[in-house]
């Protein structure tokens, strides 16, 4: 009997010796990127086309729209998962085009809290309502019962990811 019948086979080591057994997989996988992809470049678009914003300022913006009292530079980033360079770039334009004020920390002077101006949150909000109609469009394809079922089985898809990456961090 040949060993590698009887040997169970890693999950590296089957891509690698029998990529035919994950192929189902594969595509799942381009599947999710294509469509991220997709609706991501799109938004990108309208974003700019319409309002003359990128995805990242909006992004930013969304998260100062969920804290009234501002936030730090350096919340900000681990929010949006970015650099804290990055979150300076974008909050020093956006306190440019007057839609962000920018103030020193009471408690710690080098730290920067950055928050919506009263025109940051009327254009974000704006942004935002037509944001959420662009993704009603993007989805109007799907009934309701199909996005239920699609974000069940994504949410099983996230846990699986989580517990391999969280497997291989050992």
């Amino acid at each position: 009997m040949d060993e590698r019948t009887t040997i169970p086979l890693d999950a590296e080591t089957k891509v690698a010796e029998r990529p035919a057994d994950h192929e189902a997989e594969l595509r799942l996988w381009l599947r999710l990127l294509t469509c991220t992809t997709l609706i991501e470049g799109e938004v990108r678009r309208r974003l700019r086309d319409e309002f003359d914003v990128t995805l990242p300022r909006f992004d930013l913006m969304a998260q100062l729209d969920k804290a009234p009292n501002g936030m730090t530079l350096g919340e900000l980033s681990q929010r949006m998962m970015v650099s804290n360079g990055n979150v300076t770039g974008l909050a020093e334009r956006l306190v440019e085009q007057g839609l962000l004020d920018r103030r020193a920390s009471a408690n710690d002077r080098r730290a920067q809290i950055v928050s919506l101006t009263a025109e940051g949150r009327r254009a974000f909000r704006t942004m935002a309502r037509t944001h959420e109609e662009w993704i009603a469009e993007l989805f109007a394809g799907l009934a309701a019962g199909e996005i239920e079922t699609l974000m069940s089985l994504l949410g099983k898809a996230k846990t699986s990811a989580r517990r391999a990456v969280s497997g291989s961090a050992e």
